[in-house]
């Protein structure tokens, strides 16, 4: 038994009321539309495979092929499935046929037919997940998983073969969660790369190849030291659903995936980000996969005193959200961060009733909290007590996920030695401070409790002014991170389609009924 604030129920339950309806008006605009994105994701569930000479992979050729004959608003598996009647030799040969082939066929022909061959394929996909699924959770059975806070790392030198390498340093050094960066701007590529690669600025490739690679140099960890050592990656940006699929299939334990960040960060059209959010998120449900949502960055570019308010909002948002696609309270790992400034008098304080208050009102939620970056500087030792704090607040206030921070964070890429010294300080300060949550009481009008009330009011506060606006024209006026984009605007809109009568995606309807394999 925890401290604890004393914090209005009533309107906590209003927030929850506000961001339902915010996602429920936002619900009604995906499903009439779908993506180039959701459709390549389709085709890979299906087994749409590997990639031609210039290395486009299949299911993008399938896909623009339908896109550019403005034909996508039927869903790519109304092609597959009446390729597979007319005598395809199986899915890729399907998808081959129909990328590389002299014309698409009509497929309203023969419609129940096309219906009944592609029966089968989306059972397979479902299976797949499945098999996954089960494998992950059978195999952290076996071994000892981390207790909370548990402690997150990030790996990236560009080349998966050496990520790996450093994963497993890790994971010997004592991390629970592994984390693999993203190339720079991949979010921004509307293909993923096909195989592993070995080439990345500041990060490495999320390839499903790549994929594979970590999670067997985790399951190596695992098998020599006992401990389950956690896989993650990112889940974002214009293949976000794609990616979801591949970390369903290759067993990743967690997932950046964030109903907002690639709009607000990355520029990424608002449309598009919505409905290819939704079907990775319908993957993610049934994958059992743990999420990590991006409020964090909000502070990067506002100011943690003046916007918490913010960050508390948006987390109501993506709960909203994640609740409408099927995932579980246990899966959504809300984001926030320890970005203050430092020299503000009382900042941990600030950061302390931050910490609770989201603790407390995403009860059942796996919380990550994120380390200072923002201002960190050259200065190596300062860096380190700055990070030691954040890890007080993390294990005082019983967050679920902590990302560690490195004290060269400011200088360069953390080196082994500074990962292992930051595990160190984390295993330290947890041990030391393991019961002092417990031990301790909130003055019920103190500054760390009307801190508290203070960001509730105005988290409950904004969720109005969104409701009453809509999302599209909040995020306009820059209302989250102080930043502004259009609902037309931004990357991938001509990726965007009304679904038209007649749409077929049998994999998002059996994903959104649970249907069982």
């Amino acid at each position: 038994p925890m401290a604890r604030l004393i914090i209005d129920e009533q309107t906590v339950s209003a927030c929850r009321a506000l961001a339902g309806g915010i996602a429920r008006d936002v619900q009604a605009t995906i499903d009439a539309h779908t993506s180039v994105g959701v459709e390549r994701t389709v085709a890979r569930a299906y087994g749409v495979t590997g990639a031609d000479p210039d290395g486009t992979p299949v299911a993008n050729a399938l896909v623009d092929r339908i896109h550019q004959a403005g034909r996508t608003g039927l869903g790519v598996a109304a092609y597959l499935g009446s390729a597979l009647a007319a005598g395809a030799s199986g899915i890729q040969g399907a998808a081959e046929r129909l990328a590389y082939g002299d014309e698409l066929p009509d497929p309203s022909v023969g419609r129940e037919a096309a219906q009944r061959a592609l029966g089968p394929h989306t059972e397979a996909a479902l299976r797949r997940i499945d098999a996954a699924r089960d494998a992950r959770e059978a195999t952290k059975q076996q071994r000892l998983v981390g207790a909370a806070p548990l402690k997150y790392v990030i790996v990236a030198t560009g080349n998966i073969h050496d990520d790996a390498v450093q994963a497993k340093a890790a994971g010997f050094a004592g991390a629970d969660i592994v984390a693999v960066i993203r190339a720079t701007a991949q979010s921004l590529l509307d293909y993923v790369p096909e195989g592993p690669t070995t080439e990345g600025f500041g990060g490495t490739y999320a390839t499903q190849a790549n994929f594979r690679i970590i999670r067997d140099a985790l399951d190596q960890i695992a098998a020599e030291t006992g401990r389950y050592v956690a896989q993650t990656n990112y889940s974002s940006g214009l293949c976000m659903s794609e990616i979801a699929w591949m970390a369903a299939v290759e067993r990743l334990d967690m997932l950046l995936n964030d109903a907002m960040y690639g709009i607000l960060f990355r520029d990424i059209n608002m449309v598009r980000t919505f409905v290819d959010q939704y079907f990775s998120r319908r993957i993610i449900a049934r994958s059992g996969i743990v999420i990590n949502t991006g409020e964090d960055n909000y502070l990067t570019t506002a100011d943690a005193v003046e916007r918490a308010h913010t960050v508390l909002a948006s987390q109501f948002i993506n709960e909203a959200f994640a609740l409408r696609a099927g995932l579980r309270p246990q899966q959504m790992g809300l984001g926030h961060a320890y970005e203050i400034d430092p020299w503000i008098e009382d900042s941990f304080v600030y950061e302390l009733a931050q910490a609770q208050l989201i603790r407390q009102i995403f009860a059942d939620h796996p919380i990550k909290w994120m380390p200072p970056t923002k201002f960190k500087t050259g200065d190596i030792l300062h860096s380190h007590v700055h990070d030691a704090m954040f890890n007080l607040v993390g294990v005082m206030t019983g967050q679920s996920i902590e990302l560690l921070g490195m004290f060269s964070e400011a200088i360069h890429t953390p080196l082994l030695m500074d990962r292992y010294l930051s595990l160190k300080s984390a295993k330290y300060i947890f041990g030391a401070a393991k019961s002092f949550g417990d031990e301790i009481e909130f003055k019920p009008d103190g500054k760390i409790a009307r801190r508290a009330r203070e960001v509730l009011e105005k988290a409950h506060h904004l969720l109005g002014e969104v409701a009453e606006q809509g999302i599209w024209s909040a995020i306009g006026h820059g209302v989250f991170a102080d930043v502004k984009r259009t609902r037309t605007g931004g990357k991938g809109y001509a990726g965007v389609v009304l679904r038209e009568p007649g749409y077929e995606n049998p994999l998002l309807a059996a994903l959104e009924a649970g249907v069982a394999t």
